[in-house]
Parts: structure tokens; sequence; C-alpha cells
């Protein structure tokens, strides 16, 4: 693949993931979290494939970028993901007197 090729479609591929993104209501960014880390994942999987491929140093280099860039963001995604699952566990009281247990006083 040409050099320009290359670097055209990322290009392009930034402006459409910033453009999708923005369109996105903010109520609908932490359901679609295990979406995208799935997707994630297999940026991962390709990035893998890129960095180990041996055809130049400069490959190399850039499939290494895109490990490290796609494991943070999946490693972000499941944080926030378990952030909000969280936030919607019943909240325990503290000043409940502890369950009564079988036998005793």
């Amino acid at each position: 693949m040409d050099l320009l090729v290359a670097v055209t479609l990322f290009v392009m591929a930034v402006f459409l993931g910033v453009e999708l993104i923005t369109k996105v209501p903010p109520t609908l960014h932490t359901p679609l979290m295990s979406g995208s880390n799935a997707i994630s994942g297999i940026t991962v999987v390709g990035a893998l494939l890129a960095a180990g491929a041996g055809h130049r140093t400069f490959t190399a280099v850039l499939g290494f970028a895109a490990v490290t860039m796609a494991m943070i963001n999946v490693v972000g995604g499941f944080m926030v993901t378990h952030r909000m699952l969280h936030m919607f566990r019943p909240k325990r009281r503290r000043d409940a007197s502890p369950p009564k247990g079988r036998g005793g006083s």
C-alpha cells in the first residue's frame, strides 16, 4: 500500500470517528461502551498482526503504537463500564442493624 494512500485512509478514519462520536448523545455513551470494547479487542488483534508482520521497522513502530492505544482504549472502556455498573448497585445503609442469626439470645 502506498504511503499516501495509507495516510489518506488514516486521516479519513480520524474525521469519521470524530463525526460519529460527536453525534452520539451523552446518555448513550456508557451503554455503547461494551460494543466499543469488542471493536477495540478486534483492533488489538489487527495491531498485533501489523506489529509482528516484520516487513519494515516503520510498520513495527506503527503496530506497537496501535497496540498501545487500543489497549488503553480497552482498559479505559472496562473501567468506565465497571464504574457505571457500580453506580446501579443498591446502596447499603450504614446505620442498619446487622441481620439476626439463628440461635442466640
